[in-house]
């Protein structure tokens, strides 16, 4: 791009200019987060053979009560450094880009919040035709930076859609009909819904990956694809028909599966959270449930659960 004034006079000037960002304000109250949201990234993964996939990024700093502003360019420079490099995993790519940003701005607080997809290859039932469908990942991390050392907490989230059949209205029409014997599961209204899991930790090295996360979903979950002929149909929705699931359910049910999962991997202070939305087909209302806990927490009730088992 061609310039109208010459590279010497921008740098005469730059010289003396006055930095307004860090200027003193005129009204000196510190701010806990300045940034810049809505903004793409783009990351090359291993997992994606090197090609680089779209998130969109929120990334935003502390600034004291002694400063005008922040320096936006510095996070845009930041985003350009990693953009050529490769990375095992959006986890780390996200905690480096953190780190940068915390440093060029010299601020004590970071917090960054990376969202996309991912592609997830899934195979119907009957007809194995291979649907490529998507599944939702983030990442996100709190970096404090104190005299000595960063401090942070690290979170990774996947999610995936599914099926869920109602419960209640199946086992009213059971009784109704009088079909308890019957090997066909009854009428009963369905939606779709969408399930998160995520794992946080202050050691990205110790977040799992996102195959993971979505193997512990689409093991108690109906997971939905793309590409399904009328055979694949029928057994997705027999399979929900015959574990039909509230959305408590699906929450509780994933809880048990992560902690199978992580019981010999992760320590047991590991916080998990797993939040569902239920898109009611019959109602006008949708339906969401959250549990925050920890990995301890999920153990305790399976062992409680197998001493009561074992009487």
């Amino acid at each position: 791009m061609s310039t109208s004034i010459s590279d010497e006079k921008h740098r005469r000037v730059l010289e003396t200019c006055v930095d307004v960002p860090e200027e003193f304000p005129s009204f000196p109250m510190p701010l806990q987060k300045v940034g810049i949201s809505g903004k793409t990234v783009w990351v090359s993964l291993a997992s994606n053979k090197g090609g680089h996939l779209p998130f969109t990024a929120r990334i935003f700093v502390n600034l004291p009560a002694n400063r005008r502003g922040i320096h936006m360019s510095r996070i845009e420079q930041a985003i350009t450094t990693l953009h050529d490099k490769q990375f095992s995993s959006l986890s780390e790519y996200g905690k480096l880009l953190g780190s940068h940003v915390l440093d060029t701005q010299n601020a004590q607080h970071v917090s960054l919040e990376l969202t996309g997809q991912m592609p997830f290859i899934q195979h119907a039932p009957v007809s194995r035709l291979t649907s490529i469908d998507s599944i939702e990942v983030s990442f996100s991390v709190e970096l404090e930076k104190n005299e000595n050392e960063t401090m942070g907490e690290m979170q990774v989230s996947a999610a995936v859609y599914h099926l869920t059949a109602c419960p209640c209205t199946l086992a009213y029409n059971k009784a109704l009909f009088n079909r308890f014997d019957d090997p066909w599961p009854q009428a009963t209204h369905s939606q779709r819904s969408k399930t998160e899991l995520s794992v946080s930790s202050p050691d990205y090295i110790q977040l799992p990956a996102y195959n993971v996360l979505v193997d512990i979903l689409d093991e108690v979950l109906h997971v939905s694809q793309d590409l399904l002929k009328r055979p694949d149909e029928t057994e997705l929705v027999l399979k929900a028909h015959r574990c039909p699931q509230f959305a408590e359910d699906t929450v509780r049910e994933v809880a048990r599966a992560a902690g199978e999962k992580f019981k010999d991997i992760l320590p047991p202070e590991t916080k998990i959270q797993i939040k569902t939305l239920s898109l009611e087909s019959i109602h006008i209302h949708d339906v969401e449930c959250c549990l925050d806990t920890q990995l301890g927490e999920i153990l305790a009730t399976s062992a409680a659960i197998e001493k009561e088992q074992n009487k």
